[in-house]
């Protein structure tokens, strides 16, 4: 599969978000497993997680050592891959998320994590969400002792903007390596955040790259320029969507959720779809 870059590390152009496998809705764990096994084998190399992605207040966490138990369990080498998980976001268990940006709890989190995914350094740690009760300098701050202490080795953030972009990094002394943030056809407000890493050559991570669980079997209809370029490549509008948003700058590494083997394998297969300039500017366009 193609390749991108994530701080110093090479990964898959096309990652494999772990959220739908965990919260409302969630399939089995048998199916679970077989999607992450059949992203592996697919080449994916990039997974996100986060310590917020479960259902229930008591099983905090319950997506990452999910991602962790799929590793453990498949068969080839897994040294390659790259598990990026976040903190400072939290589900109390009735349906609403929250946030905690304390600079102790975030550090907590973080121990917490790694002890979860089962490693000694985690390979992507990114503040999930500004949390307005605490200045954000301090919130990423955290960040910054947890590289210096070896806790983590890569730092990234999610859901920011531009000024804080500038800011976290600053705040990290130049190791930002990663901004995940919401864009898909349909959410495209953050495209100033997607040129903003691209200058910076910071790693570009689109949430919901698709439109989000409720939104994506719409995509075609309501985006009918990316599903007339899937026709005529005679491939998914998903496919389609994926490869468009790698097209838009070499930082970007969409990490499209799936809880199905199926789905993953049709996500991976972006990677190496090639779309014409014209296709890129019409798609951009639309």
């Amino acid at each position: 599969m193609q390749q991108r870059t994530i701080g110093q590390q090479h990964v898959s152009a096309i990652g494999l978000g772990g959220m739908p496998m965990s919260i409302e809705g969630r399939p089995d764990e048998e199916r679970s497993v077989a999607t992450v096994h059949a992203a592996l084998d697919a080449g994916v190399t990039l997974i996100d997680t986060a310590d917020a992605y479960h259902l229930h207040a008591d099983e905090v966490g319950h997506n990452e050592a999910l991602i962790a138990r799929a590793l453990r369990s498949y068969g080839g080498d897994t040294s390659g891959v790259l598990v990026a998980t976040k903190g400072g976001h939290l589900r109390p268990g009735d349906g609403t998320w929250t946030k905690n940006g304390d600079p102790a709890y975030l550090k907590q989190a973080a121990k917490a994590s790694a002890q979860r995914l089962g490693v000694d350094a985690i390979g992507l740690y990114q503040f999930h969400r500004p949390d307005p009760a605490v200045p954000y300098a301090e919130s990423v701050g955290a960040l910054a002792e947890l590289l210096d202490e070896g806790v983590i080795r890569m730092a990234g953030i999610s859901n920011a903007d531009v000024a804080q972009i500038d800011e976290a990094n600053e705040v990290l002394g130049g190791r930002l390596v990663s901004v995940q943030n919401q864009f898909s056809p349909r959410f495209r407000s953050s495209l100033g955040e997607l040129e903003h890493c691209a200058s910076l050559g910071v790693a570009f991570l689109p949430w919901s790259p698709l439109g989000g669980i409720a939104n994506a079997s719409e995509l075609g209809s309501a985006h009918a320029a990316f599903q007339d370029v899937a026709d005529a490549h005679g491939v998914s509008v998903y496919q389609v969507t994926l490869a468009w948003e790698l097209a838009l700058a070499p930082v970007v590494v969409p990490i499209p959720g799936a809880s199905r083997p199926a789905s993953v394998r049709d996500s991976a297969g972006a990677a190496d779809l090639e779309l014409s300039a014209e296709e890129v500017a019409r798609l951009s366009a639309a």
